[in-house]
Parts: structure tokens; C-alpha cells; sequence
């Protein structure tokens, strides 16, 4: 029975599985999107998520945290300074799972897992939400100033 077991142990060791992890959340955040496999990405996700949102509060002890886990540098600088900023708003949910299809080789199920603000495709909708203003009341709006103003410019 599995009462109590969450962990995916990925068909590795404790320091393997660890190791991995870290190779793959850097990747991730130098990269911005890896393809691997469905159960890895899920792991992932898991891994990474709680370093980004660490890396809001940008202080000494939470970037020795996130080194702790990462173990690269450049990692680390890219995500406190690039990353950080594109997510300050988002509550969480930074990462996305595209499922691709089989892998040719062993049959694997593969899926692309991407930072969530750095796809162009999704980004583009969200600019021109943000944009939209509201309209409070419709009685407040002046088309008729505008009409009355181009009347003017025909009577000249």
C-alpha cells in the first residue's frame, strides 16, 4: 500500500534524485523551458516553485536558501534579477506543463515545462487585459463634444 508515500522517487537515490533536481531547476530558469519527461516535470515543478516565489523577497538569507538548493551561481543571479521582477504580482502558479506525445525511443511520455511569463504566445493577451479601462458610467462619456467640436471645424 502506499499510506503516506507523495514523493516520486523517480527510480533513483535520495542524492541522485537531488542532484538531478538541481541540474534541472537550473536549466529551467537559465533556459526558461525544458522538455523532459511528464513524471520528472512534475517533480520539478514540486522543486522549482518554491525557489521562485523565495526569490520575491530578495535578502541575503533567502539567496543562500535558493543556493542551497540550486548550487549555481548563475542560476541564482538570473532568477533574483530577471525573474523575480516578471513575477512580483503573480500569487503563484509559475510554471506550465505542455504535454508533447510519446518519446520515439522508449515510448516515455514527454512535456515541455516553461516559466509561465516568458511565453510570447500568452504574454500578448494578458498586455491588452491589462490595458482596458472601465467605463463607470455611460452617461459620463462625451461623443457629443466631440461631434459638437467637428460641427464647429465645418461651419469654418
Amino acid at each position: 500500500m502506499r499510506h503516506g508515500k507523495k514523493i516520486n522517487h523517480l527510480g533513483r537515490t535520495s542524492s541522485h534524485r537531488k542532484a538531478m533536481l538541481s541540474n534541472m531547476a537550473t536549466s529551467l530558469i537559465l533556459n526558461k523551458r525544458i522538455i523532459t519527461t511528464t513524471a520528472k516535470a512534475k517533480s520539478l515543478r514540486k522543486y522549482v516553485e518554491p525557489l521562485i516565489t523565495k526569490s520575491k523577497d530578495d535578502s541575503t538569507h533567502s539567496r543562500r536558501i535558493v543556493f542551497s538548493y540550486l548550487q549555481s551561481k548563475e542560476g541564482v543571479t538570473e532568477l533574483f534579477r530577471n525573474i523575480s521582477e516578471k513575477i512580483s504580482d503573480r500569487p503563484g502558479g509559475y510554471t506550465r506543463i505542455i504535454k508533447l506525445g510519446a518519446r520515439q525511443g522508449d515510448n516515455a511520455e514527454t512535456c515541455m515545462i516553461e516559466l509561465v511569463d516568458y511565453n510570447t504566445v500568452y504574454t500578448k493577451e494578458v498586455k491588452v487585459k491589462s490595458t482596458k479601462t472601465t467605463r463607470r458610467s455611460r452617461a459620463k462619456v462625451k461623443p457629443a463634444t466631440a461631434n459638437s467640436s467637428e460641427g464647429n471645424t465645418e461651419n469654418v
